[in-house]
């Protein structure tokens, strides 16, 4: 048996094409401790792309929608990750369970059902067995322009030059470009690691920039290609002292 994988929290999709439900599970996401809301959809089709895409560790899915029902949109998925069915009707539990979800939600959701079905989730996360053949981000060879991340389980080219600004969220890393956005199974300290300190600045402990997208520093808040970032105090000597080397 697999030793037990040590998750601190599971990032969340949340997909029903009601937006008062989707609000409502993200009312409930916010107050959960262990759980971080990535995003939200009302349009399945839209949502099974994203996952393709942006792969997640909990999916809270509605199962009557117009266009592609929440059992249809798993069946489109190769690699799903851990699902909680939220419906309003019990006639699709044995069609639930034939895809192995967490847990089954009857709407209205309570708070008190919703903390009971994440719990599950959470345990069940904890019994995945940890992915040990291949490094989320890639050592780059010496002095390249490039590495690779893992995304969705293939290995996906990152230019740093293209790189704006590395932000953690639980127990991801979003790699910024401006073309794309990668979620990356990995921590700030292996983005430190793999990523050149003559290119990239840690300013906070959920931030790493790339200097040559620096435009401002105001007031603790850095200016990285439009969007306002915050400096950690503990980092702004630092900072400074890159700063003050232009």
């Amino acid at each position: 048996m697999s030793a037990s994988t040590s998750v601190a929290s599971l990032n969340c999709l949340v997909v029903d094409d009601d937006p008062l439900s989707v609000q409502v599970v993200l009312n409930c996401i916010a107050n959960t401790a262990f759980l971080n809301a990535v995003g939200s959809y009302t349009n399945p089709v839209e949502a099974a792309e994203a996952l393709r895409t942006h792969p997640v560790d909990l999916l809270f899915l509605d199962v009557e929608m117009p266009l592609m029902s929440g059992i249809e949109l798993l069946r489109t998925l190769q690699h799903p990750p851990l699902v909680v069915l939220i419906t309003s009707s019990k006639e699709y539990a044995v069609q639930a369970y034939e895809y192995s979800v967490v847990d089954y939600l009857m709407k209205p959701v309570s708070y008190a059902r919703f903390l009971q079905a994440s719990q599950k989730a959470l345990e069940a996360a904890k019994r995945q067995p940890a992915a040990t053949s291949t490094e989320a981000i890639e050592n780059p060879a010496p002095n390249a322009d490039f590495t690779f991340v893992k995304v969705d389980n293939k290995l996906v080219r990152v230019a740093f030059d293209d790189v704006h600004y590395v932000e953690a969220l639980g127990d991801y890393v979003h790699i910024v470009t401006g073309q794309s956005k990668h979620i990356v199974y990995s921590t700030m300290k292996a983005v430190e690691e793999k990523f050149p300190t003559s290119r990239f600045i840690r300013i906070h402990r959920s931030f790493i920039v790339n200097f040559n997208r620096i435009q401002a520093l105001e007031d603790n808040t850095m200016l990285v290609e439009g969007k306002n970032i915050p400096v950690g105090q503990t980092y702004l000597r630092d900072v400074m002292q890159r700063l003050n080397r232009f």
